[in-house]
Parts: C-alpha cells; sequence; structure tokens
C-alpha cells in the first residue's frame, strides 16, 4: 500500500503533512508551523510521530517542533546547508541525498530560492513533493535570499517530476495567486476554471493543497516563462526564460 498523506492546516495559512506508511505503522511530517493542529491530527488516527522533514528555517515552518518533540521522541532531519539556524538536527542533507522512510525511498532536492538553503522532498511512493516556499499553488515564494536564477533553477527541477506528482506546498495563498496569474494569463481557459474551483473551495472551507504538478504546468505563470501569450504579454518575446519569470516575480512582489 502506497504512504497516506494528510494536510493539516496550521497558523492563518501554513500547512504541515503528515506521511503515514500503512504496513511499517510509521509516520514522517513535513514542516512544523504549529504544534497542537499535527498533535490532533495524529491523536485522531492514532498515529505515532517517527520523522520530522524541515524545509527551510523561517519560524512559520519550525516554531511548533520544541512542543511536538516533548510529545515524541522522532528523528529531524533538515538541510546540512542551514543547520546553523533549523532547529538541532539528527540528520544534516543536501540535495541529491536519499533519505529511506518504511522502506521507500525519498530524493532530497535542493530548491533555492526563497530561502538559500530551501529543500524539498520527493516520495515517489506516494506519488508527492513536499514543495514548502518554492513551488506553490499556482505560485512560488517569494525571494527574500536567492535570485530569480536560483528559483528559475529550483522550479525548472521541479517541473521535471511526473505530471501527476501531488505538490505539498506550505500555504493557503491560492485565491491571491490565482488573481494575479489572471493579470498576467487571462485568456487561459484552465486558469479561468481553476480560480473559479478556488473561490468555491475557499467559500466553503476547503484547502486547495495539495495541487498536481501537471495542473500547475498548465496554470501556474511562475511554470510558464516559456509560454507565447504570457511573453507576448509583458513584451518580452525575445527574452530568456530566467528573464521572464524575474519579471513575472517582480510583478507578484508589487501586485
Amino acid at each position: 500500500m502506497a504512504p497516506e498523506i494528510v494536510t493539516v492546516p496550521c497558523l492563518s495559512d501554513n500547512y504541515a503533512f503528515l506521511i503515514h506508511d500503512p504496513a511499517s505503522h510509521r509516520t514522517a511530517l513535513v514542516d512544523v508551523p504549529e504544534a497542537a493542529p499535527v498533535l490532533a491530527a495524529l491523536d485522531t488516527r492514532g498515529w505515532q510521530l517517527d520523522e520530522v522533514w524541515l524545509t527551510h528555517h523561517h519560524d512559520d515552518h519550525v516554531q511548533g517542533l520544541d512542543a511536538v518533540l516533548d510529545r515524541y521522541s522522532a528523528r529531524v532531519t533538515g538541510a546540512a546547508a542551514d543547520s546553523h539556524r533549523l532547529p538541532a538536527l539528527d540528520v544534516q542533507v543536501a540535495g541529491g541525498d536519499t533519505l529511506d522512510f518504511a522502506g521507500h525511498p525519498v530524493q532530497v532536492m535542493d530548491v533555492p530560492g526563497h530561502t538559500l538553503g530551501h529543500i524539498a522532498f520527493y516520495l515517489e511512493a506516494a506519488g508527492a513533493a513536499f514543495t514548502a516556499d518554492s513551488l506553490m499553488a499556482l505560485g512560488c515564494g517569494r525571494l527574500f535570499e536567492g535570485t530569480p536564477a536560483q528559483m528559475w533553477a529550483s522550479l525548472s527541477q521541479l517541473r521535471q517530476l511526473p505530471g501527476d506528482t501531488l505538490i505539498c506546498s506550505g500555504h493557503e495563498y491560492t485565491a491571491g495567486n490565482a488573481k494575479f496569474a489572471l493579470t498576467i494569463d487571462p485568456d487561459n481557459p484552465q486558469l479561468i476554471s481553476r480560480s473559479e474551483q478556488i473561490t468555491a473551495a475557499r467559500a466553503s472551507g476547503i484547502p486547495t493543497v495539495p495541487s498536481t504538478l501537471a495542473l500547475e504546468l498548465a496554470t501556474n505563470p511562475f511554470l510558464r516563462a516559456a509560454d507565447p501569450d504570457i511573453r507576448r504579454r509583458l513584451g518580452m518575446n525575445d527574452a530568456q526564460d530566467v528573464d521572464v519569470f524575474a519579471e513575472i516575480r517582480a510583478r507578484k512582489d508589487a501586485f
């Protein structure tokens, strides 16, 4: 059986993710924005927590860790490059490394841009990538530390995953991202349809995360720097993809 993924809403607009292997009963947690919802989700399902995987050092992804570790003796994994500003790590990893989760390989991907030490985790057995604030639903993370070239390289790496990969990103920013995307790609019928679905989902309190990579490739302007319609609208027909991406990111920052 494939590992099960549970999306855990935290704080006002963050997400953590629980990954449970039904054969071994092992459970991993990706990011810890807040302890109480994570502990409640574990208690509801009767799961024990064995591992925590941290994507980056920002407080809204790690600040609940101490309270979770007060309950569970879980092994904490994070980026070696950020070990100086992450909570204490039991396992330090870098892009290209492979973890083992209950017999399933987990690929560590180096995805700088939002922060320099940001990593993502790809669990093929679950068909899921845990991308936090790199690739997001209809967006990408703001470039607090990295450059447009770094983020474009990160997104280009993630876009090579299988199209049916679940993109488990870190925030409920999708409605705002959709409004911006429509200013860049207003004639995209898939984007228009997705925007309508997002509005309905949020009105009902339904998370818009995770999405699929195929959906992001079809609708997320930050992955679509090569699209002729977007280039035309930006007046950048002959520009390099990374420069188109940088323009889209700059426009989103000012949106």
